[in-house]
């Protein structure tokens, strides 16, 4: 019993910190700056491929980003993100691509409130080097997901190849979909592990953010599927939010995974507060010697 109190000790105390720390009205502000990031990011990145003549692969990245989402979820707004796509935009250094990459920023923003509170740190770094901070996330997230897409568009071409040199391969196709897969996971991993590493202020290692991340990731592939489940069999969102059934889903949506989020890094926080007590008392318990003559 006391293996189990240890164990599930921790998400109790996640649990109530992030109640206490206003966690679901944090996770309503990321929800939104996300949505509203979106087509700003978007928009710089389609200017960014378009200045280096890569819109190809402008596609194959809004491509990636719904495949982790579910089809109900994505589809409302695909059709806006379509056109966002094909408006050609080679004006990459102009006052409106800046504007984009600004706003885009601003999602990257929200998210480092919501670490703060669950971290229960107090930002008071320079507010013009955290936006560039933010500014460098979008950067980097952008050539990320260009790369990504390179790999994507490039693997079935070798697959293709290697088929034709060795026929027999054809029947284990499974690769590409495994591919598929993993390089999301390897995006929301490696986004999560900077977003926790570099965005909440104060220090933390690698291994004290594991758990959380690992958290993060199981939850939002089960809450995926499940959410998937319950706009297909239960809810009805047209007959309550009429035209706005669309954006309503998709910001429900962006909501459970804000909070997912933010109560991963609530439970790394309650983790190491944990550790510091016990290394507190294990030190406390250490007999007094006194000096050999």
């Amino acid at each position: 019993m006391r293996v189990f109190g240890r164990l599930i000790g921790p998400f109790w105390r996640a649990a109530l910190t992030f109640s206490a720390a206003d966690g679901w009205a944090i996770a309503s502000h990321v929800a939104l700056s996300s949505l509203m990031a979106l087509f700003p990011f978007l928009i710089f990145l389609t200017a960014i491929a378009a200045f280096f003549d890569l819109s190809a692969l402008s596609e194959t990245v809004v491509a990636l980003i719904f495949e982790s989402v579910p089809a109900s979820i994505a589809a409302p707004i695909a059709d806006e993100v379509k056109d966002v796509l094909l408006v050609p935009r080679r004006d990459v250094l102009t006052i409106g691509v800046a504007l984009a990459l600004w706003f885009a920023s601003s999602g990257v923003e929200a998210m480092r409130v919501g670490l703060n509170r669950a971290y229960g740190t107090v930002e008071n770094r320079n507010f013009l080097w955290l936006r560039l901070e933010s500014i460098g996330f979008v950067l980097l997230g952008t050539l990320t997901f260009l790369t990504i897409a390179f790999l994507v568009v490039l693997a079935p071409v070798a697959w293709t190849a290697l088929v034709h040199l060795v026929p027999a391969v054809e029947d284990f196709a499974w690769p590409l979909t495994f591919l598929r897969f993993g390089l999301t996971l390897l995006i929301a991993g490696s986004g999560l592990i900077a977003s926790h590493l570099w965005l909440p202020a104060g220090r933390r290692s690698i291994t004290e953010i594991l758990p959380g991340v690992g958290l993060t990731l199981a939850a939002w592939i089960a809450g995926a599927y499940g959410f998937s489940l319950y706009l297909a069999d239960f809810a009805n969102y047209a007959s309550t939010y009429a035209g706005l059934a669309g954006v309503m889903t998709a910001i429900v949506f962006l909501y459970l995974m804000a909070l997912i989020l933010l109560y991963g890094a609530t439970l790394n926080a309650a983790i190491s507060e944990r550790r510091r007590r016990a290394a507190e008392i294990g030190s406390s318990e250490e007999p007094l010697t006194s000096p050999e003559p």
